[in-house]
């Protein structure tokens, strides 16, 4: 049913037309909610330092976390001390956990836990954003920025700046969920956000390069190189929103693909272990995404890891600097 929703998203098909009476419901909970916070009615907390949230409008991954990677090393250059909090999708934990060097992805989530591990800043997650931000700056009072990873509908905590990420699907059909893929209507009024494509632009904004690294890392933190990798085959799973676009990304950087595994978004690998993995998957290498990485290795530490390199484009960075405040804390 998912593929089917996915499918029916970038038209106006009769699947869509079907549900679009419904999706005036949830358009109509939308704006009532957004009254709320924009007239006072509900309040909304204001960190003591500058926040900036990476999100989306659209439903399903759209490379947020390679964006969000790639804008705390850009801050880290520019002088500031940031700190990261996130929902933490897929744990099986509730309430706030900040990430540490033992920390698991069923605590805390795969994608805290890379980037926890990747950018070497302070994170933190929780339901509430707000709540884990209080957190974050009570264990890590040098944070100076917090970059808030998803959460641009988490209205109950200000910012400073926004960013909303699409990838090549664009807005799809232009109908709000569950008729088409929008998570609230687009453009947003007053249209505040950056607006950054990973994928094809469908529409103005600015662009992200996403490129495969030149080699892939194995659990140790030792490397090979993409180029002796890629002469032999090899399998590839991915647990990701777009596992078919990392597959593509391999096939053009010269591999043999003698099996593809796409799972759901945040998988548990504990089922492809026991069901893939005992049978040595065919003897070939086994290829995977850094954000698989976290949860495979511990049972597979033989999985290789290729990094994915998301390029920011001059403009966007400039148009950042410009959004946050000019004197750093």
């Amino acid at each position: 049913m998912r593929q089917q929703l996915t499918q029916a998203w970038q038209s106006r098909g009769l699947l869509a037309r079907l549900l679009w009476p419904v999706s005036r419901l949830y358009a109509a909970l939308v704006a009532l909610r957004q009254a709320l916070f924009r007239r006072g009615w509900r309040a909304s907390w204001r960190a003591p330092v500058p926040v900036l949230v990476v999100g989306n409008v659209v439903a399903g991954g759209v490379g947020k976390t390679p964006v969000v990677m790639a804008l705390l090393a850009h801050l880290k250059a520019q002088g500031w001390r940031p700190g990261v909090v996130s929902r933490g999708y897929g744990r099986a934990s509730t309430g706030c956990h900040v990430v540490l060097p033992h920390s698991t992805a069923d605590v805390v989530g795969d994608e805290p836990l890379l980037i926890s591990r990747c950018a070497q800043v302070p994170v933190c997650v929780g339901e509430s954003r707000v709540v884990a931000v209080g957190l974050l700056l009570v264990v890590n009072p040098e944070v100076n920025l917090i970059v808030c990873d998803d959460g641009l509908q988490h209205l109950a905590l200000a910012r400073d700046v926004e960013i909303c990420v699409f990838d090549e699907r664009g807005v799809g059909n232009g109908w709000l969920l569950p008729a088409g893929p929008l998570r609230e209507p687009w453009p947003r009024k007053p249209e505040t956000a950056l607006v950054l494509h990973t994928g094809q632009p469908a529409f103005a904004g600015f662009t992200a390069q996403r490129t495969l690294a030149d080699h892939a890392l194995r659990a140790d933190g030792t490397t090979i190189a993409l180029a002796d990798l890629a002469r032999q085959p090899v399998v590839a799973v991915a647990a990701i929103g777009q596992p078919e676009r990392f597959f593509d990304m391999l096939r053009r950087a010269g591999f043999t693909l003698a099996q593809t595994h796409a799972l759901p978004d945040h998988a548990d690998f504990h089922s492809f272990f026991d069901s893939c993995l005992s049978n040595k998957h065919m003897g070939y290498p086994l290829i995977c995404t850094e954000k698989d990485a976290v949860k495979l290795w511990p049972l597979y530490p033989q999985a290789l890891a290729v990094p994915l390199v998301l390029t920011l484009e001059s403009a966007f960075l400039a148009a950042l600097d410009q959004a946050l405040p000019t004197r750093i804390i």
